[in-house]
């Protein structure tokens, strides 16, 4: 059986509306994975998400920053979610799919503006949590689980996941320190990226382009930052990847774009 999960950064669910039912038209997920929500749980769009197919919900939301939500055709089991750092910011919702697939949503902190972390705060939390992450994986390696990990982990780990490497070197999601610390977490796991394991690591490619760009597209400044990653037992299943580039183009459109694997389980 085809399962299509697609992890979409919407910058603020109540404002997507439009984009989310273009999603469910010409992607067709069977479980949407949302950070940024940006809203409390009371006031998350259920009845929308319902009457596009989701009849089954995860929502971890926060007013007005952060949140993580699943949306999902098929049954979901065990949602929980964790708050990491000691800060409790609405960055990961956890549940488990049909067929025992255990599925993490993250929204990693963008890290503000300055990659300091003696001066900058923000960039600490974002360092911290990648090295708590890391922790917790690497005690979990070889568990035998059948893991989906989704989000916007707000790093662009590869040369060719922005538009120049060595102008990018000294900005916030492509610094060294946070390159290696995403590459630390991936391997304490072993997961598989893929997205690389369809579009080659020589080839360019994002998944997030900024609004300040006034042409995004003939720019095209654009960096990777959403990721999909399998455990070492779910990977064989790996169909497909692809990244819905266009959708940067829709009227009123988050600066993400989703991305989508296909597995057959």
């Amino acid at each position: 059986m085809p399962l299509r999960i697609t992890t979409w950064n919407a910058n603020s669910i109540r404002l997507r509306e439009a984009s989310l039912r273009r999603i469910v038209a010409e992607i067709r997920p069977d479980v949407l994975c949302l950070q940024e929500i940006k809203v409390e749980d009371g006031r998350f769009p259920a009845e929308l998400c319902r009457e596009l197919g989701f009849d089954h919900l995860h929502v971890h939301g926060q007013k007005a920053y952060h949140g993580v939500a699943v949306l999902s055709k098929l049954p979901l089991d065990q949602c929980h979610s964790r708050h990491w750092c000691g800060i409790e910011h609405s960055r990961h919702a956890i549940c488990t799919l049909p067929g025992g697939i255990e599925l993490h949503d993250f929204y990693i902190p963008a890290g503000g503006d300055v990659p300091d972390p003696d001066a900058n705060p923000k960039f600490r939390h974002k360092l911290d949590m990648l090295a708590e992450l890391t922790d917790w994986l690497a005690m979990r390696r070889g568990d035998g689980a059948r893991v989906v990990l989704v989000g916007d982990l707000n790093v662009a780990p590869l040369e060719n996941d922005v538009w120049s490497h060595r102008q990018l070197l000294n900005v916030v999601s492509h610094t060294p320190v946070e390159t290696e610390g995403l590459l630390r977490m991936q391997a304490a796991y072993g997961f598989v990226d893929a997205m690389r394991a369809v579009v080659p690591a020589s080839e360019k490619l994002y998944t997030w382009w900024s609004y300040r760009a006034q042409d995004w597209a003939a720019s095209d400044r654009g960096r990777r930052l959403d990721h999909i990653w399998l455990s070492p037992e779910l990977a064989p299943n790996l169909v497909t990847a692809e990244v819905a580039r266009g959708a940067r183009g829709w009227d009123n459109p988050s600066d993400h774009v989703p991305v989508t694997v296909e597995l057959a389980v």
